[in-house]
C-alpha cells in the first residue's frame, strides 16, 4: 500500500524552515543528505547547496575526481530543496526526468549548487541547476530537471 500524502512531520518541518530559514534542520532530517554531506546554506543572501568534500565522493582516484553520481545527487538535491522552500508544494517533489551535463572534472573539495525554477505549473515544475567549485562562472556540471509536484 502506497501513501501519497506527505508525512505530517516532514510537512511541518518544511513549513517551519520556509519561515525561519534554518535550512540545516531540513537537511539534517534526511539521512541521505547527511550521508552525502549535502546542506542548504544562505550564502550572500542566496539559498544554495554545498556538498562538503569527503574522500568517499571520489570516483577516479588517479585524477582524483568526484564521482559523477555524487554530482548528480547534489544537482537533484539542490533542485528538490529549491522547490520545497520556494514553492508551496505540499509534498516532496518526485523526479520525472533529470539530464546532467558533466562539464569539467570535480576536484576533491567542496562543491556548490544553485537551482532556479524556470517554469512551474500546478502539477509539474522545470528546474535548471549548476554546480561549481572555485568559480561560479565555470560550472563543473549542470542539469535540467522535471518534477511532479502533485498527483493528477
Amino acid at each position: 500500500m502506497s501513501d501519497t500524502k506527505p508525512s505530517s512531520a516532514i510537512a511541518e518541518l518544511v513549513l517551519e524552515v520556509r519561515k525561519t530559514r534554518e535550512y540545516s534542520r531540513l537537511t539534517d532530517a534526511i539521512p541521505y543528505t547527511r550521508f552525502m554531506g549535502i546542506g542548504v546554506e544562505n550564502l550572500a543572501g542566496e539559498m544554495m547547496c554545498r556538498m562538503r568534500y569527503q574522500p568517499m565522493l571520489i570516483g577516479n582516484s588517479f585524477l582524483p575526481a568526484l564521482h559523477g553520481g555524487t554530482l548528480g545527487a547534489l544537482l537533484e538535491s539542490a533542485s528538490i530543496f529549491e522547490l520545497l522552500l520556494k514553492t508551496e508544494t505540499p509534498r516532496v517533489p518526485k523526479v520525472i526526468s533529470l539530464t546532467v551535463d558533466f562539464l569539467r572534472s570535480g576536484k576533491p573539495q567542496d562543491t556548490f549548487a544553485r537551482a532556479i525554477i524556470t517554469r512551474q505549473g500546478r502539477r509539474v515544475a522545470n528546474v535548471r541547476v549548476d554546480a561549481w567549485q572555485d568559480d561560479r562562472t565555470r560550472p563543473i556540471a549542470s542539469a535540467h530537471a522535471l518534477f511532479l509536484l502533485a498527483e493528477p
